[in-house]
């Protein structure tokens, strides 16, 4: 069974796919493959070290914030990845 944090792992890159869905269809497999490729560079985290999966979390949201901003959509789209990857 996966743990606590590799789940959050797992719920975080599937709402970033559902972000992605937010921008122009012509970036979106762009942005699509770029979020798996990213996932899978990082698949080799070690699942016990939290510190280390926390801080690519947050990696995921302050990135995925960035895109959202180049294509203007709004910030709170990203609500549910912030509770996600922040807990907040």
């Amino acid at each position: 069974m996966l743990g606590k944090e590799m789940q959050k792992a797992l719920r975080a890159y599937g709402e970033v796919l559902r972000l992605v869905r937010r921008l122009p269809q012509d970036s979106r497999p762009y942005y699509a493959k770029y979020a798996r490729e990213n996932f899978v560079n990082y698949r080799d985290v070690d699942p016990d070290d939290s510190s280390a999966l926390q801080e690519l979390l947050n990696r995921t949201y302050v990135h995925s914030l960035w895109v959202l901003n180049k294509y203007s959509v709004e910030e709170a789209a990203a609500d549910r990845l912030k509770e996600i990857c922040r807990g907040s």
